[in-house]
């Protein structure tokens, strides 16, 4: 059977039971019909004239003028987008209102996770026009459902060198750092995931703000990468313990568990999150920001150190602190039963 159907010599056709085969000269009319054929063979037939060919060149000049505008398409379309990519989002969002400045991570088609670029924009963010009066307080909020995850492990790849790994790293630590170095009081919005450096940045603000839905974790040793730079964040704002056992396991603590260990400083409804940021800001914003800018600096020098140390410190700034032209200002209000008028100046009052 394979020879056959392979085979090269014609096999002759055979009629199906009640159909007529036509001979030489026939040809099927309809449906049960037969009518002859035209007689005469084919090749008498008169030939239908063929169409004129156009010469050559005339041929060439034609199609030249077909491809001509799409050529210029084409070449006006990669002119236009040649060595660039389209213009991307920022990765950060600066907005300013009422002497509360607003920071969005925007990244969450990566997590808004804290790449070089991503770090680099939240320094600029942070430090812009930082001296100004009319800056009071920073409040770190994100776009999407994952408040940060962290770094970005496609940048840490083994594929990049140990340089650029360091910078990563170094320039984390100087935003973390920089964070409490500030003059005005640093809120995180937390309103979804905060993994690794992303949860370190949550404890590295000054105050947090989360909803009910927030989770805060460390799970680098899942992946063999310890996160060792955000338990030094950790470690200052957990018991050492619910510390270690986020470090040791991965495992989340819920936003309850957060404010009940004192990650988070508040926790509320979903709904509810933007009015309890700004509400705290707001009574931020109330007060003198050099007499802030003083307490918050303070706070941070003397945690670190012995209470013998803490107390000569604060004991010093408390004298410098009436020295103050709003510390004196605070004090005559009161005594006089008005509202203080601040100035927002670091002078002395003379």
């Amino acid at each position: 059977m394979i020879s056959a159907v392979f085979s090269s010599d014609p096999v002759p056709r055979q009629a199906a039971p009640g159909r007529v085969r036509l001979g030489p000269g026939q040809a099927r009319a309809g449906s049960g019909s037969v009518r002859a054929a035209k007689p005469g063979p084919r090749s008498a037939r008169p030939a239908r004239p063929a169409p004129p060919r156009p010469e050559p060149a005339a041929m060439a000049a034609q199609l030249c003028r077909l491809r001509r505008p799409l050529t210029a398409a084409f070449s006006s379309a990669a002119a236009a987008g040649a060595g660039q990519a389209p213009p991307a989002e920022p990765l950060t969002e600066r907005r300013q209102a009422g002497g509360v400045r607003t920071i969005v991570l925007n990244n969450p088609r990566r997590r808004n996770a804290l790449s070089l670029p991503m770090l680099q924009s939240l320094r600029r963010d942070l430090l812009h026009d930082v001296k100004s009066r009319e800056l009071r307080v920073i409040v770190i909020a994100a776009e999407g459902p994952v408040f940060c995850s962290g770094h970005d492990l496609k940048e840490l790849s083994s594929e990049d060198d140990v340089k650029h790994h360091s910078q990563v790293f170094e320039l984390c630590a100087e935003v973390m750092t920089l964070i409490q170095k500030l003059p005005v009081p640093v809120i995180a919005k937390v309103n979804g995931l905060a993994t690794a450096a992303g949860c370190q940045l949550v404890a590295s603000c000054d105050i947090a703000v989360a909803s009910e839905k927030s989770q805060f974790a460390t799970p680098g040793v899942n992946i063999g990468l310890f996160c060792s730079t955000p338990a030094v964040a950790l470690g200052r704002s957990l018991p050492r313990k619910v510390a270690l056992e986020m470090l040791f396991t991965g495992e989340p603590l819920s936003a309850h568990e957060a404010l009940m260990h004192g990650l988070v400083s508040k926790v509320v409804p979903e709904d509810k999150l933007e009015e309890e940021t700004m509400k705290i800001s707001q009574k931020i914003c109330e007060s003198s920001k050099s007499v802030l800018a003083l307490g918050k600096a303070t706070f941070y020098r003397q945690i670190t150190q012995d209470l013998d140390t803490a107390y000569k410190i604060t004991t010093k700034v408390m004298v410098d602190n009436l020295t103050l032209r709003d510390g004196q200002e605070g004090i005559e209000a009161f005594v006089q039963k008005r509202k203080p008028v601040w100035s927002h100046s670091q002078e002395e009052k003379k």
